[in-house]
C-alpha cells in the first residue's frame, strides 16, 4: 500500500543550480562557475561576534521576531540607506535567511486559486513556495526587453486572481536591475491594484554604478510592500543563515505567526554576529563590490569576444549570455559544457522556460579561476561553431 502525501510538495524537482553543482563530484577538474556564493570570507569582526556568543553561552531561544537589538540594527540599517522607515517592534522579522522570509510570507498572504506573478528569467526557489500553498505562478516574460518588465506587460497580467507580484533587483540569474524612472513606470501601475508587492532586495548592496532604488520607498504602495532581506550576499554570511522580512504591522503580525511555526527563531550566535555586521561593517559590501565589478568587467569582454549576445549586469555576481544562435537547448548545451569542455554553469531553463536560450555565468570566483573557466568556454564555442558550420 502507498499512502499518498502532499500533490505540491511531490510535484517538486531539485533544482537546475544544485543538478550541475552536484554532479561536479564526477568531474574533479571541472570550473565551477554555478554557485552564486561569494569568495569572501566573513568579516573578522562579524565572526569574532559570533564566536563570543558562543563562548557567553548565549546559544538559547531569542523573541521569535528575533533579538530587539538586531531588529533595531535593521530599522536603523534602512532608514539611514534609504530613509525608510520600520517599527523595529510591529512590522521586522528576523527569520532563518531569506529563503524563509520568502516562504513565511507567501504562507501568510496566499490562498489555494490566487495568482503571483514572476518577472522572469527569476530565481528557481519562489515558484516551488507559491505552488506549495497551492497558488498559481504567472510569468512575466522580460527576454525581449533586457530583462526588464515593461508597464504594460505588467499591467496586462493582472486580473481578479492576481495576490501579488514579486521584484528581485538586482536580479538572480541577469544581474540586471531598474532605474527609478523605470521603477516610477510600474509603481504607476501597482498603485492601482490591490495587489500585494515581495521585492527580494538580497543583492541590493551589491549594486553598480548607481545606488540602489527599494519599492519600499514608495509611499503609493509602502502599506502592501514586504521587503525580503538579509546578510547572506552583502556579507559573505551564507552560511549563517540571517535573513528578514519586513512590512507593514497589520500583515507582519501573522508573518511572525507564520514564522515561529517554522523555525521557532533565527539562529541565537548568527544573530549576534548580525548586529555586528549591520553596525560596524557596512562597509563590507562596498569592499567586495571592487573585486565584482573586475570580475564582472573581464567575463562581459570575454564574453562578447567570443560573439555572444550578453546584456551587462549592473548588480548581483551573475552574468546571462545568450546561446540562442546556437541552436541548441540550454540544458543539452549545458551538460556537453561540463562533460566536453570541463567547466559547469547552469542552464537558463533552470529559470523558467522562457530562459531556454540563456546560461547564467556565476562570476563569484577568483580571477584565475575565471580566466581558466573563459578560456575553456571559448575553445568550447569555437568547437560547436564549427560543428553548425560543418566544418
Amino acid at each position: 500500500m502507498t499512502i499518498s502525501i502532499n500533490q505540491f510538495a511531490e510535484q517538486l524537482q531539485i533544482p537546475g543550480i544544485r543538478e550541475f553543482a552536484n554532479q561536479l563530484v564526477h568531474y574533479p577538474t571541472a570550473v565551477n562557475l554555478t554557485i552564486g556564493q561569494p569568495d569572501f570570507p566573513t568579516p573578522e569582526r562579524v565572526k569574532s561576534a559570533g564566536i563570543l556568543a558562543i563562548e557567553n553561552n548565549l546559544t538559547e531561544y531569542s523573541h521569535n521576531a528575533g533579538l530587539l537589538q538586531l531588529r533595531e540594527a535593521v530599522a536603523s540599517f534602512f532608514y539611514d540607506t534609504y530613509g525608510i522607515n520600520y517599527n523595529s517592534d510591529h512590522e521586522i522579522v528576523i527569520t532563518s535567511g531569506a529563503s524563509e522570509a520568502i516562504d513565511s510570507t507567501f504562507r501568510t498572504i496566499l490562498s489555494p486559486g490566487d495568482e503571483v506573478i514572476l518577472p522572469t528569467p527569476i530565481y528557481l526557489g519562489y515558484a516551488p513556495i507559491i505552488e506549495l500553498c497551492g497558488a498559481k505562478v504567472v510569468y512575466l516574460d522580460t527576454t525581449d526587453t533586457g530583462f526588464k518588465p515593461t508597464p504594460e506587460s505588467l499591467e496586462n497580467l493582472i486580473t481578479p486572481k492576481t495576490k501579488a507580484i514579486l521584484f528581485n533587483f538586482p536580479t538572480n540569474p541577469t544581474g540586471v536591475t531598474l532605474n527609478k524612472k523605470e521603477m516610477d513606470e510600474l509603481v504607476g501601475v501597482l498603485k492601482r491594484h490591490e495587489i500585494f508587492v515581495l521585492s527580494d532586495e538580497i543583492y541590493s548592496e551589491n549594486t553598480f554604478g548607481a545606488k540602489h532604488v527599494s519599492f519600499a520607498q514608495y509611499e503609493e504602495i509602502h502599506d502592501r510592500v514586504f521587503l525580503i532581506h538579509g546578510l547572506s550576499k552583502s556579507h559573505s554570511m551564507t552560511g549563517w543563515r540571517i535573513g528578514y522580512v519586513l512590512g507593514p504591522a497589520q500583515y507582519m503580525k501573522t508573518v511572525l505567526k507564520v514564522h515561529l511555526y517554522n523555525s521557532i527563531c533565527a539562529s541565537l550566535p548568527s544573530q549576534y554576529a548580525a548586529i555586528e555586521a549591520l553596525t560596524n561593517c557596512r562597509d563590507v559590501p562596498a569592499e567586495m563590490n571592487s573585486a565584482y565589478e573586475e570580475r564582472l568587467e573581464y567575463v562581459y569582454q570575454r564574453l562578447v569576444k567570443m560573439g555572444l549576445d550578453v546584456v551587462k549586469p549592473s548588480g548581483a555576481f551573475y552574468i546571462f549570455p545568450s546561446i540562442k544562435k546556437f541552436n541548441i537547448d540550454s540544458y543539452t548545451l549545458a551538460t556537453r559544457l561540463l562533460k566536453e569542455a570541463d567547466v559547469a554553469v547552469v542552464p537558463g531553463v533552470a529559470f523558467s522556460h522562457h530562459a531556454d536560450d540563456f546560461l547564467r555565468i556565476s562570476y563569484a570566483y577568483s580571477m584565475p579561476v575565471l580566466e581558466e573557466g573563459m578560456n575553456r568556454l571559448e575553445r568550447f564555442f569555437i568547437k560547436i561553431t564549427q560543428e553548425l558550420k560543418g566544418e
